[in-house]
C-alpha cells in the first residue's frame, strides 16, 4: 500500500515521485525565480541581503512540498484538527511571547527563528473546516447547528490575528473560511445574508472605534491617495507613478528609477510587483500575471479530480488563499484595493508565508498523488 513516503521502499518512493505533478513544479519555481531576480534588482545588482535567502528558502520549501507530496491524504486529515488547534495556541500566545517587529507583536522567537503563527493559521484552517465539513451530509452543511463550529473555527483566528494587529491576514483568513464554507455546499441564501452581516459588521467596526487610527487612514487613502500625499497616500502614488512610468515593454532590468532611487516603501515584501511592473512593463506584469493564473488554474483542476471530499476541499482551500494573496497584493498597488501588507506569493521576501504558501502547494500535490487511492473510499471513509 503506498500510503506514507516509505509504503513499498524504493520503488514505492519512486512510484509516488512519479505521479507528481512536475509541470506544476516549474511554473511554482517560474513565480520563484522571478522573486529572486527582482530581490537582486531591489538591492542595486546584490545577491544580499534579500536575493540569495529568497532562493534557499524557496529550495528548501520545495523539500518540505515534495515529502508533503509523499503523504497520504488519509495522514493529512488525521492531523487536520491537531494542526488547527496548534496554530490557534501559538495564535493566542502571541500576545505573551510573541517579538514585536515594526511597531506590531505578530512573531514567536524559536531558537532563533522567527515565524508567524497567523501564517501557519491560513493552512491549518484549510485542513480543519476541510475535515469538518467531510463528516457532514450534504444537507447538513447549511442547517444553523452546524454552521456554528466553522463559524467559530473562522472566527477566533480572525479575533486573534486583528488584534495584533494585522488586518489584512485578518481579512485574508476569513476569506478563506469563508470560501470553504461555501464551497462545502453553504445555500447561495445563507451566503447572501453573511455578506450583508459582514458589510454591517465592518461598518460598525469604522463607525465605533474598533478599527485603529491608522487603518481607518489606510482606508480614507485608498478613496484618496491625494489627500496626504506626503504621508499616508505615498506609498500608494509611488506604485502608481511606478507602475505607469514602465510603460508597455519597462525601463529596463535593475533600471527602474522609483525603485533604484528608494522612493517605494517595503520594495522587497509588500511592493515588489511594483518593481517588476517598473522594469518589465505591462508585458512582464501580464507574463507574472499568467504564471499565476496557470498555477491557479492547475490547482483547481487538481481540486476538482480529488475522490474524497476532505481532499477536494483541501486542494480548493490552498487554491482559494493562494489567490486572494494575488489579487490583494496586485490590486493594493494598483490602488484597487486599500494598502493592508499582503505580500505576493513566491515572489515577495519572507520566510514563514513562503514555507506556508509551499506547504500548502504540498497538501494539494498529495491530493494528486493520493487520487488513485483515495478513489476507493467515500465522502466520509478516508
Amino acid at each position: 500500500m503506498a500510503t506514507i513516503i516509505l509504503p513499498g521502499g524504493k520503488r514505492g518512493l519512486r512510484e509516488r515521485l512519479s505521479r507528481v505533478h512536475w509541470p506544476l513544479i516549474i511554473l511554482l519555481t517560474m513565480v520563484a525565480g522571478a522573486g529572486v531576480v527582482t530581490l537582486y534588482s531591489a538591492a542595486e545588482g546584490s545577491w544580499q541581503p534579500w536575493a540569495l535567502k529568497h532562493l534557499i528558502r524557496f529550495a528548501v520549501s520545495l523539500c518540505l512540498l515534495l515529502v508533503m507530496a509523499m503523504v497520504a491524504m488519509r495522514h493529512w486529515m488525521t492531523l487536520a484538527y491537531p494542526v488547527y488547534f496548534f496554530a490557534l495556541a501559538a495564535l493566542a500566545a502571541v500576545p505573551f511571547i510573541g517579538v514585536v517587529n515594526m511597531g506590531a507583536q505578530r512573531w514567536i522567537e524559536v531558537g532563533g527563528f522567527q515565524f508567524q503563527p497567523s501564517e501557519l493559521m491560513k493552512l491549518a484552517l484549510v485542513l480543519g473546516l476541510a475535515r469538518y465539513y467531510h463528516g457532514l451530509r450534504a444537507e447538513q452543511v447549511s442547517q444553523p447547528l452546524y454552521l456554528v463550529p466553522p463559524l467559530v473555527m473562522i472566527g477566533a483566528p480572525v479575533a486573534l490575528v486583528f488584534m495584533q494587529p494585522d488586518l489584512g491576514t485578518a481579512i485574508l483568513i476569513g476569506a478563506t473560511g469563508a470560501a470553504i464554507v461555501f464551497l462545502a455546499g453553504l445555500s447561495w441564501r445563507i451566503g447572501i445574508i453573511g455578506v450583508i452581516g459582514a458589510f454591517v459588521a465592518g461598518v460598525a467596526a469604522y463607525r465605533f472605534g474598533i478599527l485603529k487610527q491608522y487603518q481607518v487612514e489606510r482606508i480614507l487613502t485608498f478613496l484618496d491617495p491625494d489627500r496626504d500625499p506626503l504621508g499616508k497616500g505615498y506609498h500608494l502614488l509611488q506604485s502608481k507613478i511606478a507602475l505607469g512610468s514602465g510603460g508597455l515593454d519597462g525601463k529596463g532590468y535593475m533600471l527602474g528609477t522609483q525603485s533604484q532611487l528608494k522612493f517605494l516603501p517595503e520594495m522587497q515584501t509588500d511592493f515588489i510587483f511594483t518593481i517588476f511592473g517598473e522594469e518589465f512593463g505591462f508585458v512582464g506584469a501580464i507574463g507574472l500575471l499568467l504564471l499565476y493564473y496557470a498555477v491557479i488554474m492547475i490547482g483547481i483542476n487538481i481540486a476538482l479530480g480529488a475522490k474524497t471530499h476532505f481532499a477536494r476541499l483541501a486542494s480548493l482551500g490552498v487554491i482559494v488563499t493562494f489567490s486572494l494573496y494575488v489579487l490583494i497584493n496586485t490590486g493594493m498597488v494598483m490602488g484597487l484595493a486599500p494598502v493592508v501588507g499582503v505580500p505576493l506569493p513566491l515572489v515577495s521576501y519572507g520566510g514563514t508565508v513562503m514555507l506556508t504558501i509551499m506547504a500548502g502547494f504540498g497538501l494539494l500535490m498529495s491530493a494528486y498523488v493520493s487520487r488513485e487511492q483515495d478513489a476507493f473510499s467515500g465522502r466520509g471513509s478516508l
